[in-house]
């Protein structure tokens, strides 16, 4: 079995519903259930006896101990993150303390753990870090997309408390000999997202008739992944991957935001025709450090384990918005309080 941290949110929901109908074996899924991380992303799971959910914290250590003596996964997939831009510049604690100590706290128990399995479990176990783009920094408009040897340069609490545990993972690699991977992504978008993100934010509000706030000039620009794809990738690296490296994923899409809104627009017009959705669009207030450009340089991953993205952006986008349509109850549950305290904060004026 392996057990999987993060697994109510985003990216992870996603990826062990993806686990589950990719094959049969068990996963043991750790999450604190946060404002993003809720159980109706596993909606469907609640009697399937391959997945067993805990809710707890990566920064519990003897939580974590007891997980790993009681299962002995065969790998660990972490998820577990706070990860949001916004939310760290308003409140960069909490992402320190997850992103940062919480991953010590996990690699350091899985560590004692690992040590002393008999060789053949030691040698077979892997430790896999999901994290982002965006611990490298900012591009300009020609410079050459990241490569896993571009150098780290965080530019918001979010992405240099992620180069944190980044650096933290590959020490534990090279200091104590744990097998471990790290993959670093490009925009994620897709089923089950929070609605503070760009896309599933610009859905609900062109749906309830809302302006479409969009930072600054919209033309920043990101590399946009499908997150079936990036789940995919996952469990690539996670069977090939090489101990001790690095691989970056992306969707091959740049695109920049006030492009990715008007696709959204125009999907959303034919789809649910009847309104002029592009009309709602509003520019608002950009945010501090606003990041310019991010794409990512995916040629290792493909090279050496034969992975690429099997959406295009438009396959993507209208997967996801046919999604968002489906699944009216879901959207109202997570669009509470929460929700609009979240939006009335980053989004003044809209």
């Amino acid at each position: 079995m392996i057990l999987v941290t993060g697994g109510a949110g985003f990216i992870g929901a996603n990826f062990v519903h993806d686990w589950l109908a990719a094959g049969d074996e068990p996963a043991v899924n750790l999450d604190k259930l946060t404002y993003a991380g809720n159980l109706g992303n596993l909606e469907g799971l609640a009697d399937d006896a391959r997945h067993e959910f805990v809710r707890g914290d990566i920064g519990d250590r003897a939580l974590v101990e007891s997980l790993l003596a009681r299962h002995r996964p065969r790998a660990i997939v972490n998820f577990a993150a706070e990860s949001h831009v916004d939310r760290s510049i308003h409140g960069p604690a909490e992402f320190i303390a997850t992103n940062v100590v919480g991953t010590f706290t996990l690699l350091d128990a899985t560590r004692a753990w690992w040590a002393q399995l008999p060789a053949p479990e030691r040698d077979a176990f892997r430790f896999l870090h999901v994290s982002t783009d965006e611990v490298y920094g900012s591009l300009g408009p020609d410079d050459p997309a990241f490569s896993e040897t571009t150098p780290y340069a965080p530019n918001s609490p979010y992405s240099a408390s992620k180069a944190g545990s980044d650096h933290l993972v590959r020490a534990y690699h090279h200091t104590y000999g744990l097998p471990v991977l790290t993959t670093n992504c490009s925009n994620n978008y897709g089923p089950r997202q929070f609605p503070e993100k760009l896309i599933p934010l610009m859905i609900v509000n062109a749906l309830a008739g809302k302006p479409l706030p969009v930072y600054g000039d919209g033309r920043n620009v990101r590399d946009w992944l499908y997150v079936g794809d990036h789940c995919t990738a996952i469990r690539t690296v996670l069977a090939g991957g090489r101990p001790g490296e690095t691989y970056n994923v992306g969707g091959n899409a740049e695109m920049k935001n006030l492009d990715v809104v008007h696709t959204l627009c125009a999907i959303l017009g034919e789809l649910v025709p009847g309104r002029d959705y592009a009309a709602q669009i509003t520019y608002v207030k950009d945010r501090p450090g606003h990041d310019r450009r991010y794409a990512i340089d995916a040629r290792k991953i493909r090279r050496e384990l034969a992975w690429s993205p099997a959406e295009t952006f438009a396959t993507g986008m209208r997967r996801t918005v046919r999604w968002y349509l489906d699944h009216a109850r879901w959207l109202d549950a997570v669009t509470s309080g929460e929700y609009q305290k979240w939006i009335s904060l980053n989004y003044q004026g809209a």
